[in-house]
């Protein structure tokens, strides 16, 4: 009963600090405040909520990478394949074995496999904390793709690496040549068992859908929320990456959605239900620090000092030391690469972009870090051998956890005033797309208006003629005018998105004014409950759908 309410009590404050941050008169990033919460909770409360590593990272990691691999944007993610792997992959090692050494040599009590484990869960970012500090729309979209592509990735890499170097600590053998070939193996079979687990699901979900002859939303919902964790547990039966897997299996998932289509009740209910998924998700991961916060704190403190490492206010220092490591290795990272690319454009003769400080240093205070950090550091074993605990496991989760709230607050300072007019060449040309988009489907729908309009011509008498050309027309009248919007600069076009802003604002009007009327008519009981949740949930995907679209 007492976890119950816990897990009740957790799912309330989640929910209000969701709130909370909105209406707050200072701009915070969400997790400093769910961090806050924890704390709170633990300290003055008394909260205490104890779990096992091992099934604290099954239980978040994989939904978290697989909503990530399906939400990342693909094309853009190939376009860009080059400087997001140097970032996934080149940075992560490069982070790994630069922080590692770094700890080691400022706190030499800590052994170097566990320096170098620490390391490997600093070095995912989280471009979505990104994005909320900076608004999102004011980051130039090509240099967020970037930072989205590589937070997909070394969510990976960085969570492999970290295997590898509690497997090192654990055993007290490290061999590089063999770690590079299990290393190759557990990826390739990772993305190999997450293909495989997306493409049996999107076959076995069509054929039940032809053999029952219809469609039921909730069950297929229900399907792919187990969907990252039989990846992640196959992966991990054949000892390969299970992160790895819930990545692929989340990029397959959505590959087969696009390319086989799918149901409009589906699509919808799986965006709701899995932005919950994240949402409480990365709230539970922050909450739980917070909550461990406290008594981190006070075994940090005393592992430093037994160790000899030094004062308890000696782990500020190491905190602020290592934030700034990560950013001028980042930075470094981001230098030497450009130059490399600059230097190849000009040998190949070809136009050099022009790449200017700040873009670097954007970058480099772009590597905020998040959830899978968090995740990641609290799942580190409390046992090396029976009887024998992890080396410093408190102080690790200590440092991780200052490092965490350095780099969002370096971020929320720094940020805004970096990428205020920074401008990239070969700019997303997204607004351009979406309007070319609109123009084309309209006009598909104004072919497949007049095909309907024909085949009633055809087969139907005088009557049916008749309505069917006055419904066309209006129909037609719709869709010419979302033509003419979504041209490009001029007269006609900015008078054809007044008219649509208009009809857009008298459309929400009438919505909002059904959803009043239905309200009162059930409190006049003159409708049932299922007719007003029928009713309504009509007015709210009509309203869905316009407040969805863009005002211009």
């Amino acid at each position: 009963m007492d976890l119950v309410i816990t897990i009740l009590l957790l799912l309330l404050v989640i929910a209000l600090s969701g709130a909370v941050v909105r209406i707050l008169p200072v701009r915070l990033p969400l997790p400093l405040l769910q961090i806050a919460l924890g704390a709170l909770l633990a300290r003055p409360f008394g909260l205490r909520v104890e779990f096992d590593p091992e099934l604290f990272f099954l239980l978040f990691i994989p939904p978290l990478l697989f909503a990530d691999g399906w939400r990342i944007p693909k094309r853009e993610l190939f376009l860009l394949r080059k400087p997001v792997l140097a970032l996934a992959i080149g940075l992560v090692f490069f982070t790994i074995v630069g922080i590692g050494y770094f700890v080691h040599w400022m706190i030499p009590t800590v052994p170097l496999a566990v320096a170098f484990a620490l390391a490997a869960v600093l070095s995912p970012t989280d471009a979505v904390a990104v994005s909320s500090i900076t608004g999102g729309s004011r980051m130039p979209p090509r240099l967020m793709h970037v930072l989205s592509g590589e937070a997909l990735l070394n969510d990976a890499s960085g969570l492999v690496a970290l295997q590898f170097a509690v497997a090192a600590e654990m055993t007290g053998t490290f061999s590089l040549v063999p770690a590079a070939r299990d290393f190759a193996l557990m990826a390739i079979g990772g993305v190999v068992a997450g293909a495989f687990v997306g493409f049996v699901f999107g076959v076995v979900r069509r054929r039940l859908i032809r053999w029952a002859s219809e469609v039921d939303p909730a069950s297929q919902v229900g399907l792919v929320l187990v969907l990252p964790f039989a990846a992640y547990l196959l992966a991990e039966h054949f000892h390969a990456s299970g992160i790895l897997a819930a990545v692929a299996a989340g990029m397959t998932m959505h590959h087969t959605d696009v390319s086989k289509g799918g149901y409009v009740a589906t699509r919808v209910q799986n965006g709701a239900v899995w932005s919950m998924v994240e949402f409480v998700f990365n709230g539970f991961i922050f909450l739980l620090l917070g909550l461990q916060l406290p008594g981190i704190v006070d075994n940090a403190g005393i592992d430093i000092r037994q160790a000899g490492g030094g004062e308890t206010w000696h782990l500020l220092v190491y905190v602020v030391a290592i934030t700034l490591a990560l950013v001028i290795l980042r930075f470094v990272w981001v230098w030497v690469s450009l130059r490399f690319v600059l230097m190849r454009a000009w040998h190949r003769g070809e136009k050099r972009p022009k790449v200017g400080t700040r873009l670097v240093w954007t970058t480099a205070l772009a590597g905020v870090r998040g959830a899978i950090t968090m995740a990641g550091v609290l799942s580190l074993p409390f046992m090396k051998a029976e009887g024998v605990p992890f080396p410093a496991r408190d102080l690790m989760i200590f440092l991780a956890t200052g490092v965490i709230l350095c780099t969002l607050v370096f971020g929320a300072i720094g940020l805004p005033l970096l990428v205020k007019g920074l401008k990239l060449s070969g700019e997303d040309p997204r607004v351009r797309e979406e309007r070319m988009a609109r123009a084309l489907t309209a006009e598909a729908a104004l072919r497949g208006i007049a095909d309907e309009q024909k085949r009633v011509e055809e087969v139907g008498d005088d009557n049916a003629i008749a309505l069917a050309s006055r419904v066309a027309a209006r129909v037609m009248a719709d869709y010419r005018q979302r033509i003419e919007a979504a041209g490009e600069e001029g007269d006609v076009p900015e008078k054809a998105r007044a008219e649509a802003g208009a009809e857009r604002a008298m459309r929400l009007a009438a919505l909002r004014a059904e959803r009043k009327e239905l309200t009162e008519l059930r409190r006049d009981h003159r409708i049932n409950d299922e007719t007003l949740r029928m009713l309504a949930r009509e007015v709210d995907l009509a309203e869905a759908a316009l407040t969805g679209l863009h005002s211009d």
